[in-house]
Formats: structure tokens, C-alpha cells, sequence
């Protein structure tokens, strides 16, 4: 005898005898049924060359102690990297990406404190060299 209970009427505990195993199948349970389903919307979001990029610099900052946090945000129109020299209510420097401004003026732009745009462009390298000038270019 197996460890399976039997049931009255020679029933085995979960399934009738001699029937098959029953395919299960996977049923997705986050969205409701019946009802059209949204489309996601997309963030925008710094990809990891670009991350790499910042974090260089930010790391050569913080190793001089001039820089102390960040934050990141990323939203459906823009990705900020907030820069922080203390724990303050605003960033020292933020940079931004904006890709609906690729066409025109150049997707990067970096603000101070005050919101004064320091640098714009096209080349993230390039835009980055405002917050250290020191900093040479490898092409």
C-alpha cells in the first residue's frame, strides 16, 4: 500500500484511480481578466556607459572628500544623478539626461545648486568635464 489515503468509493486522496496526471497550466495572476491590459510606460534610465562615466568622476570627487552622497532618479521623460558635497535638502550639481532634447540642444545637461545650466551637449565626456576640468578626454 502506498502512503496515499484512500477515499470511500476506492478514491485515491487528490485524483480519481487510473486517470491521468491532469496538465497544469500557468495563469498570470497580477493583471484582472477581462480588462485591457495598459501599456507600460517607459522610463528613461542612464545606461551602463554612460553610469560609468559619472561614477568615475564622482568616485575621483569623493576620494578628494569634495563630494560626499548621490541620487538617482529615473523618469518617464528624464534620468537625474544628483550630487550631493553633504546631507543637504538640495543637490550640488545634478546631471541630467533628457532624450527628447537629443535633436536640438544635446541629451546631457548639468545644473548647480541654483538651477543654472553649466553645460549642455551631445557627449556625455564632454559635458562632464564642468564638474572636472582637470579631466582629459579618451577617445
Amino acid at each position: 500500500m502506498s502512503d496515499d489515503t484512500k477515499l470511500p468509493g476506492g478514491r485515491v486522496h487528490g485524483r480519481p484511480p487510473n486517470e491521468s496526471p491532469v496538465p497544469l497550466s500557468l495563469v498570470h495572476v497580477g493583471e484582472p481578466q477581462g480588462q485591457p491590459v495598459r501599456p507600460v510606460q517607459p522610463i528613461v534610465a542612464f545606461d551602463r556607459r554612460e553610469l560609468m562615466q559619472i561614477l568615475s568622476v564622482y568616485g575621483r570627487k569623493v576620494g578628494l572628500g569634495e563630494w560626499r552622497d548621490y541620487a538617482m532618479d529615473f523618469l518617464k521623460d528624464r534620468a537625474l544623478f544628483s550630487i550631493y558635497a553633504r546631507v543637504s535638502e538640495r543637490p550640488l550639481f545634478v546631471v541630467e539626461k533628457n532624450p527628447k532634447l537629443r535633436a536640438k540642444q544635446g541629451q546631457y545637461m548639468i545644473t548647480n545648486q541654483q538651477g543654472r545650466i553649466l553645460k549642455r551637449g551631445h557627449d556625455l565626456a564632454q559635458v562632464l568635464r564642468v564638474l572636472d576640468p582637470d579631466l582629459a578626454i579618451v577617445g
